[in-house]
């Protein structure tokens, strides 16, 4: 399973990034190939400056070894080893109307001291942070979100679209990161679903990614922008690295656990504003979008 969800990955990264890159029209991703000194490595990709894509990161990797402390904290375990691959990508965009996205898929083998598989299981998921409410964006993000969840069974999309409202939650705050999308986590061989089909149905929410997205960047890159949408982007963004920093399990387990610094930073804005107890104009487009962040929507 490892081999086969690793080969889906590399695959997957290319086909993101050549669609992205023709998309932008101005930049190319840079690739950076490193190693992690315990085991494994990656393959990060990172696109900066273009016409669309202010930043964005398209990263995967494969890592394994003996189980950091934490993970042996988490599972109960003294020892033991583990492999673990995926892929994570945000992006970015430049004009305030597109919004940003966030997606990984995600695969986890945990070993006993002969070598033989004790655990194993995929997560995941995508969601859409955008800055200027756009209904229509809302419903087609979770559309084919929806889609690529019906085709496996009719109750994922409820159950993953619940998991994700609550995950990406700035308790802090008291508000949603963005619109949300879908998120799962743990999916292993129960009755029912074998570890096959739980591969496929993470490969078919991989393969829907550029169309839930894409489209939306399609109908918003071009509309004019002012400074004050600009600035207002940033303090939204701000957020944004408010709930990585603070709640993101990935981003603190890579933290906590010698991971590559710039891959895990990645996902962060290069340009953020934090004004002093900031509130937009009672009515409009601003605030129109923090009553959505208040109470997550049932989109479809």
């Amino acid at each position: 399973m490892k081999e086969q969800f690793y080969a889906y990955i590399q695959q997957l990264q290319d086909t993101i990034t050549s669609k992205l890159e023709e998309v932008d029209g101005k930049a190319k991703f840079q690739e950076d190939l490193w190693e992690r000194a315990e085991g494994g490595g990656g393959r990060t990709r990172v696109i900066e400056n273009g016409d669309i894509f202010e930043k964005g990161g398209v990263n995967i990797s494969a890592v394994h070894g003996e189980l950091p402390e934490v993970l042996r904290n988490q599972f109960g375990v003294e020892s033991g080893d583990f492999f673990a691959c995926g892929l994570s990508l945000v992006i970015h965009p430049k004009n305030p109307f597109v919004p940003t996205v966030h997606a990984n898929w995600r695969y986890f083998e945990m070993y006993d001291g002969e070598g033989n598989i004790v655990n194993q299981w995929f997560g995941g998921g995508q969601d859409l942070t955008p800055y200027y409410l756009f209904e229509e964006d809302a419903v087609h993000f979770h559309s084919v979100c929806k889609e690529a969840c019906d085709r496996h069974n009719d109750g994922f999309y409820k159950k993953y679209k619940e998991t994700c409202d609550n995950y990406f939650w700035n308790a802090h705050r008291n508000e949603a990161r963005g619109l949300g999308g879908l998120f799962f986590d743990y999916l292993k061989e129960t009755e029912g679903f074998s570890m096959q089909d739980r591969y496929d149905f993470v490969k078919e929410v991989g393969n829907s990614f550029l169309n839930s997205y894409v489209p939306i960047v399609e109908r918003r890159k071009d509309i004019a922008y002012t400074q004050e949408h600009k600035d207002w982007q940033e303090v939204r963004r701000g957020r944004y690295v408010e709930f990585n920093l603070v709640h993101d399990r990935g981003t603190l387990f890579g933290l906590k656990t010698n991971g590559r610094i710039e891959s895990i930073l990645m996902s962060l804005p290069p340009t953020v504003q934090w004004k002093y107890n900031h509130h937009p104009e009672e009515g409009s487009e601003e605030a129109k979008l923090l009553e959505v962040l208040a109470k997550p929507k049932n989109w479809v």
